[in-house]
Formats: structure tokens, C-alpha cells, sequence
């Protein structure tokens, strides 16, 4: 869409054709309406067939006049608006402008009527400067000041219009400019987030190397699920929640060999929210921590429950585990907790919200378990596109 340019030090007239052609229509409409007042008006006996067409082409050349006078005048407002800094030079310079247009229009006109209305013998001609001494040239300066105000006016307008499309480029390049550093602080956040717990993967590979065979060989082959899956989406900052619970069963594999027998995994997933939109990686980490600092933590079987729901407009995202409690992320660990909580204000500013609690409702660790809950808006890639 071709967009319009606005500059206020720019020399040529700022008329459109439509405009031009509206400067024309309404002289000629006030012309129109003056000869028409003047033949019709009882006051004034009826006049000859040539006087009659003497006013009529008088009217229409002294508006014709004018009409072409009201280019010169918008462009004078526009090239010297009235400005804060130079108010009293400016009005100066209009009023100056305006009697010397008065003057010149109303002694044109003058000399005109007396071409066509000559004088009766023995009666002399005005002189030349009769109109100024007797200021008659007040009437062609009052219009004057009617169109440089119209002039004025319609400058301010453009003026303010261009003002107004300078802020609304501005703050559209504001907001790309925002967005674009909200995705480059995601994208620092995911490639800190996918190292970490691919590390931590790998570390745990690492400890049944010797002790399990078989089953370090089952833990490689889902790593590679996993590798693979970082790869193939790294640029996307959510998926479905059905792509992150695959993700997530593959990592539970893995960390059902490491725990040889002692974790239990429960999902409890509404069918109505497995479509979704979630970022990626919201849910390892949080399950990562609840192995860690609960399930792994325990002398026996150890639980985890992931579980998703949807209140209205709401998704609720849910892990507990059956550890000591609580254990918050620390400025010297917690690198999954941490990015998960950061990641999660960038997408979803204050609409969202992260707890972590201890499951029987108190805050004090050591208490039947924690839960991780995680709230953000529920919204589908339907809905979204």
C-alpha cells in the first residue's frame, strides 16, 4: 500500500486533485450564490439585461480570483506555519501578505467594474489609490484572513496527521523491536535450557554404564530420540501439549532404567487440552526437579504424576512427587526451574503463573511431597493462526 509523505519544508504545493477541485466547486458555489442574491434581492429594482450580465461576470471574476488566489495562500501556511518560536514574525508576515493581496484584488476589481459600468459624462474617475486612502480594501483582506485560517487549519490537520503516523511507526517498530528481543531472550533461555538437561541425561546414562548394559543400551537409544527432537525443533518456542508429553515419556524411560524398578509414573491428561500450545520443554524440568529432589530422594518406590487440565480460558499444567518437599531453585542450581520460570514471562508476560508447594498445602519442606503447577493461557494452534 503506497503510503503518504507528509514534509513540512517541502516547496511545492501540498494540494491533492480532489482538493483542488473542491477550492473550485466552492468559489464557484459562492459566486453562484452571490449573483443570485443580487438579482433576486427586492431592495433593488429590476436592471437592464446588460447591467444584469455585467454583475454576473463581475461576481464570477472577482471569486474566479480568489479561487486562484487560494493556492498561493495554502501554500504560504504551509511553507510558514505559525509556530511557538516564531509566532509574532509569522502573524506579521500573514498580515502584511493579506493587505497587500487586498489591495492588488480590490484595485484589479476596481479597474474592472469601471471597464464595464463606465462613468456618466461629467463625473470624474476615481483615482488609482482611492480604495486605500478610504481603506476599501477591508473586505478582500476579511477574505483573505477567512481562507488563510482555512489554510492554517487544514495544515495543522496534516501536520497532526503526520505526527500521529510517525508515532504509530514508531511504536509498531517499538513493538517489533520488543518482540524480537522477547525471542532472542527465549531462544537464550532454550539453548541454555536443552545442554542442561541433555547433560544431565547423559549423566545419568553415565552412573549404569557398568551395572546395567542392557539397559544403558535402551537409555542411548532414547537420548537419540530426544537429540533428535531438540534438533528438529529448535526454533519453535511451543508445540502441542500431546508432542511434549511424547518428549516426556521418552525421558521417563530413560529414568525408569536409572531407578531400576523404584519410580512410578502416572498421567493424568484431559483429552480436551492434548492440542494445547505449551512451550517446549515445560514439563522435563519440572519433572527433572521432582526425580531429583523428590521421587530420588525417598528410600522407597518413588511417584510422579503429571497431570493437565483446563479451567475456561486456563491451562493447568501439574507435577507432584512423593519426596521430602519443596526444594526452590538456588542462584547455584535449579538451571530448569529457573529458565522454566523466565521462559514463561517472556511468552506470557503476567498471564501466567509458576508455584511450588508442598502437596499437602503447607509450605514447610519435608511434608508428603511437592507440586510444581504451572497456569498459562490455554490457546491451540487453530486458534493462533
Amino acid at each position: 500500500m503506497h503510503e503518504a509523505h507528509y514534509d513540512s519544508r517541502s516547496q511545492r504545493v501540498p494540494l491533492r486533485p480532489a482538493e483542488l477541485a473542491a477550492i473550485i466547486v466552492f468559489w464557484l458555489f459562492f459566486a453562484t450564490l452571490n449573483v443570485a442574491g443580487r438579482l433576486i434581492d427586492p431592495r433593488v429594482p429590476e436592471l437592464p439585461p446588460g447591467v444584469a450580465h455585467g454583475i454576473l461576470t463581475l461576481s464570477f471574476i472577482e471569486y474566479a480570483i480568489w479561487a486562484l488566489l487560494t493556492v498561493p495562500i495554502v501554500w504560504l501556511a504551509h511553507r510558514f506555519t505559525i509556530s511557538s518560536s516564531q509566532r509574532a514574525p509569522r502573524l506579521l508576515l500573514f498580515i502584511g501578505v493579506g493587505v497587500l493581496v487586498a489591495i492588488v484584488v480590490d484595485t484589479m476589481l476596481a479597474q474592472i467594474r469601471a471597464h464595464m459600468f463606465p462613468l456618466p459624462p461629467g463625473r470624474p474617475p476615481r483615482g488609482l489609490f482611492t480604495n486605500i486612502i478610504r481603506f476599501e480594501f477591508l473586505d478582500d483582506f476579511m477574505v483573505y484572513l477567512a481562507v488563510l485560517g482555512a489554510a492554517l487549519a487544514r495544515d495543522y490537520f496534516l501536520r497532526y496527521q503526520a505526527r500521529l503516523e510517525e508515532t504509530t511507526r514508531l511504536q509498531s517498530r517499538a513493538a517489533r523491536l520488543e518482540a524480537q528481543l522477547a525471542a532472542a531472550r527465549l531462544d537464550a533461555l532454550r539453548t541454555q535450557l536443552n545442554p542442561h538437561f541433555l547433560f544431565n541425561t547423559l549423566n545419568a546414562v553415565s552412573t549404569l554404564v557398568e551395572r546395567d548394559p542392557r539397559g544403558v543400551r535402551r537409555m542411548i537409544a532414547r537420548l537419540s530420540e530426544l537429540l533428535r527432537h531438540t534438533l528438529d525443533e529448535t526454533n519453535e518456542q511451543e508445540i502441542p501439549l500431546d508432542r511434549e508429553l511424547d518428549l516426556l515419556r521418552r525421558y521417563l524411560d530413560i529414568m525408569e532404567v536409572r531407578f531400576q524398578g523404584r519410580l512410578t509414573v502416572t498421567m493424568d491428561v484431559a483429552d480436551d487440552v492434548r492440542d494445547a500450545l505449551v512451550p517446549n520443554l515445560v514439563l522435563q524440568p519440572l519433572v527433572e526437579n521432582a526425580l531429583k529432589h523428590g521421587a530420588g530422594a525417598v528410600d522407597g518406590a518413588g511417584r510422579v504424576t503429571v497431570s493437565a487440565g483446563r479451567e475456561g480460558d486456563v491451562l493447568h499444567l501439574e507435577v507432584r512427587d512423593n519426596g521430602p518437599g519443596p526444594v526452590a531453585p538456588t542462584a547455584s542450581g535449579g538451571v530448569g526451574i529457573k529458565n522454566t520460570i523466565a521462559r514463561l514471562e517472556q511468552l506470557y508476560g503476567t498471564n501466567q503463573r509458576f508455584a511450588l508447594r508442598a502437596a499437602n498445602g503447607s509450605a514447610a519442606p519435608g511434608e508428603g511431597g511437592a507440586i510444581a503447577s504451572v497456569e498459562l493461557p490455554y490457546h491451540t494452534q487453530r486458534a493462533t493462526a
